[in-house]
């Protein structure tokens, strides 16, 4: 596959669950670098191959990592990340069990993003013409509920555009987040 894998939505908050686990998402973040086994995961996340075992199995189960039989030498199973563009039913279409879920794994998200853009503040002096890579725009629109939808449809085609399924000469991973929102004190203008 060489370009962007087809969006799917996906209602089942079993799926959702499963993904969202602290060592699923472990693993998940250590299969992006590349393929690995079961052992070579619990060494690096400090787990037991068994664990990291039973967590792969379970991601498989729900189609976020393939095994890659011809990394393997004997017994030995090597995994990688599946590549998926998975997109989650809107908020109000959500029965409580799936907006529960949600809820929490966002709450788990932005507190991871907030982390990780830490770490790169901390460490940019480290990272030479890297370290002044800090996109960031602030501000804010005035759109009805269509226009905002169309405004993240084109999000999230322009951010499709860029995706590989591997690094090219000089590229690097760069964490892309783009969140809107309703001012929650603003009021909806009436038309005139």
């Amino acid at each position: 596959m060489t370009g962007p894998p087809p969006p799917e939505e996906i209602a089942d908050a079993a799926v959702l669950k499963a993904v969202m686990h602290p060592l699923r998402r472990r693993i998940m973040e250590a299969l992006g670098r590349g393929p690995a086994t079961a052992t070579k995961l619990a060494k690096e996340l400090g787990e037991s191959s068994g664990a990291t075992s039973y967590h792969l199995r379970e991601l498989a189960k729900y189609d976020f990592v393939d095994e890659a039989p011809e990394l393997a030498h004997g017994k030995e199973r090597w995994w990688r990340a599946r590549r998926r563009d998975i997109r989650w039913p809107r908020h109000s279409e959500q029965n409580d069990e799936m907006r529960a879920v949600f809820d929490e794994a966002q709450r788990a998200a932005f507190t991871e993003d907030l982390e990780q853009l830490a770490t790169f503040l901390e460490r940019r002096g480290e990272l030479g013409e890297w370290g002044d890579a800090l996109v960031f725009s602030r501000g804010s629109v005035y759109v009805n509920l269509e226009e905002l939808k169309e405004f993240f449809d084109e999000y999230l085609e322009l951010l499709r555009r860029y995706w590989r399924p591997e690094p090219g000469p000089d590229a690097r991973k760069v964490l892309v987040r783009w969140t809107a929102f309703p001012d929650a004190d603003g009021e909806v203008q009436e038309g005139n």
